[in-house]
């Protein structure tokens, strides 16, 4: 998938003007490649139009308009794109009480071994951000990546419609395994395809 450019970031009093329209739409699309993973995890596939609308919250919220801000926030971003025939996303491991939370980032210590994607009869370990292992406890974040192996949009879709794809967590204090399908599915045949 193509990194965001420099040339397709607004400046913030663009942004300012358009995000009252802009907003509505992306959040839409956050929705669309948005994966509930059990009670207290979720999974958002990523693609451009969610990096593009991330990097232009991010430069809203913290007001940077310099170049050198701008571009490490690009840099940053456009990270989490995914790489060829490859989906890639942020986990996000959600507790609402903070103690509880805390309790469950210890107890899930490891997790990062224990994400797969589920592709017809094969299971494709995910691969992490290295620098956001720790052995005490995990984030609350984690970028993932699966590499699905060749397959391509058309042979993916074709899986997710025989309900034969899913991510799973199967760590000794979370298992849990969602399918991929419906619009969220097509979403990301969609993305495969472009490429």
């Amino acid at each position: 998938m193509k990194a965001v450019q420099r040339a397709q970031i607004l400046s913030y009093d663009q942004y300012e003007k358009l995000r009252p329209l802009l907003r509505p739409l992306f959040i839409a699309e956050k929705e669309r490649h948005r994966l509930a993973v059990g009670e207290h995890l979720t999974v958002l596939f990523e693609n451009v139009r969610t990096v593009w609308y991330q990097v232009q919250e991010i430069l809203r919220a913290e007001r940077i308009d310099s170049e050198e801000g701008i571009a490490h926030e690009l840099d940053t971003y456009n990270e989490l794109l995914p790489g060829p025939n490859e989906l890639a996303a942020t986990l996000l491991i959600e507790f609402a009480d903070p103690a509880e939370r805390e309790e469950n980032l210890r107890k899930l210590a490891g997790l990062e071994n224990r994400i797969a994607l589920l592709i017809g009869d094969r299971r494709q370990k995910a691969r992490v951000d290295l620098r956001q292992v720790s052995p005490e406890r995990v984030s609350s974040v984690q970028f993932i990546r699966f590499s699905l192996g060749g397959l391509d949009a058309e042979g993916f879709a074709a899986l997710c419609r025989e309900g034969r794809v899913a991510v799973e967590i199967a760590h000794p204090a979370m298992t849990v395994r969602a399918a991929i399908t419906g619009d969220l599915a097509a979403a990301l045949a969609q993305d495969l395809a472009q490429g």
